[in-house]
């Protein structure tokens, strides 16, 4: 079950996404199976989408650990998932991970992707998060 601050994380990003995306022909969708959030390139036209999303974001729960964080991000990696992100809305930390790079914290304050560029700010999302 999720909780108050993960909740209000992931809706505050899905629209932050919403908002500057979707124009752009890109698809954002909360829940769908595993990832907390995930973004793809364009709209799979499909009710369970076979491709897998360009990008997966997990949000952390109090309950989460790392070590179980850090199966699902390589399950999403290993099924073709550009990039995984989660963010910790406790201690407002981010991180990235990508098959090439591996798991890193993000201190720019921006989580970007390459390849197209999506970026999302993180003093925005976490703004009225405490």
């Amino acid at each position: 079950m999720g909780e108050w601050d993960q909740a209000r994380l992931q809706f505050r990003i899905g629209a932050y996404f919403l908002a500057r995306y979707e124009t752009q022909g890109m698809r954002v969708l909360t829940e769908l199976r595993i990832p907390d959030l995930c973004v793809f390139l364009t709209d799979p036209k499909q009710r369970v989408p076979s491709t897998p999303p360009f990008l997966c974001i997990e949000i952390l729960s109090s309950e989460d650990r790392m070590s179980r964080v850090e199966v699902r991000i390589n399950d999403f990696l290993a099924m073709g998932v550009n990039t995984v992100g989660v963010l910790d809305p406790e201690t407002r930390q981010a991180y990235t991970a990508t098959a090439a790079e591996g798991l890193r914290e993000v201190k720019t304050g921006t989580l970007r992707t390459a390849s197209p560029v999506i970026e999302m700010s993180l003093a925005e999302v976490f703004e009225s998060e405490v």
